[in-house]
């Protein structure tokens, strides 16, 4: 269970809204949730999982960038693409539905008018994902199945979340999900999140399943607009192991029953919502990339004076993503090195002769020269579960944060039996 009110890059800052203790993606006011097995996994794992709205929510989306994209992606976006509104999510794992041609498509359609049928909806207004191995058909007999059985284990509490969180899983090995609420013109406001993610990802749009519910009234196009924004600069900044998936989704859905007057950038309360709403994806990208597969450490690189923000994104997902460095984090071993190899093949402007490093609170590098440490007080921090990486370029202003994790042997051993 991922901690509410991770504020890791917000220290010092007094934030707009708080954490909702034991909060979930049923707490905004008219979502209910809920999961089941319905026999897609070996195991007896909750496998088909869903949010059900109780009226038409409005609905964003960002999907994956790889260009073999699932069946499920096509259903979901052109359903999106009519009203731009939403009353239900239907998620399978054990099974991503992912190069299975026409008849993919014509399973993953199926599970959208099937869940629509139950529900008394439109088709248009249910979005389906799947995740799981690719390249093998659904069991439809079993997914039928389980929608049948899907509105009784529908609820608005924490058990109905937790079924959900559970059904979304594949190797992840804990569920991420947060809550926060703020006021917005004199009404109290809630956005929460979901998320699934522990391999294949890679920062390239969405990178992961995930599910946002707000019972804020706010329009679908400023929804869309903040989601891609929130986007940018939380999911599109973690990496795994460098692989952008198949099946990579974020839907958000707004019920609008919180009462508050619309939302929209000209809203006095919108950055206090913006706030909230990025907060709420990052602590889910955060839980990702430390529990991507076989992790022992969140990597966390920090990178600053750079000529950009878009040049300090870029540099951060370059260490972040750098095979050597996440050995390094892994073994303990005080490698400044690597980093400031990684920096210098990101492909964007730096002075090399102006850069500082440092190792948490431990700077290891000044002015692109070497700083004597303590290696026993730097082999004490780097075995932590989090490791700060601090790069300034002092070029300019732009900033930016990226997230991954440690490379392990237990990765390999995950990924050489995926499958079986």
């Amino acid at each position: 269970m991922i901690l509410q009110g991770d504020h890791d890059t917000n220290m010092g800052q007094e934030l707009p809204f708080e954490a909702v203790p034991n909060g979930s993606i049923t707490t905004p006011i008219g979502f209910v949730a809920g999961g089941l097995h319905c026999g897609l996994k070996k195991t007896d794992r909750n496998d088909l999982g869903a949010i059900v709205c109780e009226v038409p929510a409005a609905a964003a989306a960002v999907y994956t960038m790889n260009q073999i994209q699932a069946a499920p992606l096509k259903v979901t976006r052109e359903g999106l693409g009519k009203e731009g509104r939403l009353r239900a999510v239907l998620v399978n794992s054990g099974n991503a539905n992912a190069c299975t041609g026409e008849a993919g498509e014509a399973d993953a359609r199926e599970m959208q008018e099937a869940f629509a049928r139950t529900l008394g909806v439109p088709p248009h207004q249910v979005a389906v994902a799947s995740t799981g191995v690719i390249g093998e058909r659904l069991k439809m007999n079993r997914v039928r199945s389980g929608i049948a059985e899907m509105p009784v284990r529908l609820t608005g509490d924490a058990d109905g979340a937790e079924a959900f969180c559970q059904a979304i899983l594949t190797t992840d090995l804990v569920k991420k999900t947060v809550c926060v609420k703020l006021d917005v013109g004199g009404r109290t406001v809630h956005v929460a999140g979901a998320a699934k993610g522990s391999g294949m990802i890679h920062p390239n749009m969405a990178t992961m399943l995930g599910f946002i519910t707000t019972d804020a009234n706010i329009g679908g196009e400023a929804l869309q607009a903040l989601l891609r924004q929130a986007t940018d600069v939380t999911f599109n900044m973690i990496t795994v192991d460098g692989d952008t998936s198949t099946n990579d989704m974020v839907v958000a859905m707004a019920s609008g029953l919180a009462g508050n007057a619309e939302l929209a950038p000209d809203h006095p309360d919108w950055s206090k919502f913006a706030a909230a709403f990025t907060h709420v994806c990052e602590v889910l990208a955060k839980a990702i990339a430390r529990d991507g597969e076989g992790a022992t450490k969140l990597i966390e690189a920090c990178i600053a004076g750079a000529a950009s923000d878009d040049d300090a994104r870029a540099i951060a997902k370059t260490v972040i993503g750098s095979s050597l460095v996440k050995s390094a984090v892994f073994g303990a071993d005080a490698n400044w090195g690597r980093i400031i190899a990684a920096v210098g093949r990101a492909g964007r402007p730096i002075n090399p002769a102006t850069i500082d490093i440092s190792l948490g609170p431990i700077k290891v590098l000044e002015q692109s020269r070497p700083v004597p440490f303590d290696e026993d007080e730097a082999l004490a921090y780097l075995k932590g579960d989090t490791v700060r990486i601090e790069v300034n370029l002092n070029m300019g202003e732009g900033r930016a944060v990226g997230w991954g994790c440690d490379l392990t042997y237990d990765y390999v051993r995950i990924n050489a039996a995926y499958r079986t």
